[in-house]
């Protein structure tokens, strides 16, 4: 083998895997147009939050965007899950997506026109969240019959990236184009990206899931049915409880203000720093996630990646310097991101076609209220005690939980990619 073959290899093995978008032209674009509406998505949020605050000057009136995006998706996310096992899940995501442009649209027609009424923005925002719940399931099951089982790790590591650069890219960008060409622009450039996602959807072949036998509709039955489903299942009810017990207990988000000031004499600036450092970690765990396609023991790797997250979150609640409490924060986020392409990996596999939707839906109200629900512990805890026993207890607590977990349910720990067991 020749030095430069030798070095690719190399990188190979660090790098991200790219195989996914070299080998199915679907899956390309569907990565591609998520990843250019997440942008999007991302620059719209930021603008919606400086409008309400420029129209309002109530910090309270910016977190009322928050509860209109979590409402929708909590509320609709079985149901949802439930569409996508029903109809042709390519026609879903085309339609919600299609709404969500639509609504990017709106926001840019009426600021054109000056309009500034603060009931149509939260209205927007919650129909947002209304297609994003419609959206995500119907996209998250097209994965698995897009590409081979063994991609499955390299794909979610890329969607992953999709995601995170989202969320750090589309501020920024959202942030510089508010400055310079106020809001209509950011609208625009928002519907604008959306036309990529539209795109990749048309092009996907039709996408009806797999029936079990005896169903036939995604009325309530179906949805009792695929909880039902999941009960049954302790490998795929697993990937759930190791996720909530790391955001639940070991979340120290709503705190990141009070340590600014208080652990390292920071201003605004500093709590920046503090809620850009997992999204970077998590960001870099995706680059350099080549090496994940080796791992066959998925439910032991969510294991470790949790108890990481966990352990560096207990660290960090014991720093008073910054950049050694970021670098910290970074490496729980790395954690998370290896956590979070593991267990998508495990509902991709181990899910039957019919049930994927369910599942899909089960993941948004998890992602969505488990974080939320950490929030309201890790400040009543800091409360009542102090912010430094809320972030390093919830830190062990979130440890020793995930151990428990995996001493209750061992056979999580022996799940094998190349026999996926739900």
């Amino acid at each position: 083998m020749t030095e430069t073959a030798e070095q690719g290899v190399s990188r190979t093995r660090i790098l991200a895997d790219l195989t996914p978008l070299r080998s199915s032209p679907d899956y390309r674009r569907l990565w591609f147009g998520n990843t250019v509406s997440w942008i999007g998505q991302g620059m719209t949020s930021l603008a919606v939050s400086l409008q309400v605050y420029d129209i309002t000057g109530s910090a309270f009136s910016v977190g009322l965007i928050g509860l209109c995006s979590l409402v929708p998706l909590v509320l609709l996310g079985l149901y949802s899950g439930a569409v996508a096992d029903t109809v042709d899940r390519r026609k879903l995501g085309l339609f919600s997506a299609a709404g969500s442009f639509l609504l990017s649209l709106v926001l840019a027609v009426v600021t054109f026109a000056g309009v500034e009424h603060l009931g149509l923005l939260y209205a927007v925002v919650a129909l947002q969240a209304v297609c994003f719940a419609l959206n995500s399931p119907a996209r998250s099951s097209m994965i698995a019959r897009l590409l081979p089982p063994e991609q499955l790790p390299a794909a979610n590591a890329l969607n992953a990236m999709t995601s995170t650069t989202g969320g750090l890219a589309g501020p920024m960008l959202g942030g510089l184009i508010v400055g310079w060409w106020g809001y209509r622009s950011a609208y625009t450039v928002d519907a604008i990206t959306f036309t990529a996602s539209l795109y990749a959807m048309w092009r996907l072949p039709s996408m009806l899931p797999g029936r079990a036998a005896g169903e036939k509709s995604a009325g309530r039955a179906s949805v009792l049915d695929g909880l039902r489903f999941l009960g049954t299942r302790p490998n795929l009810r697993m990937t759930f409880f190791s996720d909530l017990g790391a955001m639940v207990l070991a979340n120290p988000r709503a705190l990141f203000p009070v340590v600014a000031v208080v652990w390292f004499g920071g201003d605004a600036k500093t709590t920046g720093l503090l809620v850009a450092a997992p999204a970077l970690g998590a960001l870099l765990g995706s680059v350099f996630s080549g090496w994940l396609g080796r791992i066959r023991r998925h439910g032991l790797a969510v294991l470790i990646a949790v108890a990481c997250w966990g352990g560096a979150i207990a660290v960090f609640g014991l720093t008073r310097q910054l950049w050694p409490g970021l670098v910290l924060l970074a490496l729980a986020g790395c954690a998370d991101s290896i956590s979070m392409v593991f267990r998508n990996t495990m509902l991709q596999a181990a899910a039957p076609d019919e049930m994927r939707g369910r599942l899909q839906g089960v993941f948004i109200v998890v992602v969505a209220g488990g974080p939320r629900l950490g929030d309201v512990v890790a400040g009543s805890v800091a409360d009542l005690t102090s912010p430094a026993v809320a972030v390093t207890g919830g830190g062990i607590a979130c440890v020793l939980v995930v151990c428990l977990l995996g001493l209750r349910w061992r056979g999580f720990a022996r799940y094998d990619a190349r026999d996926p067991q739900p």
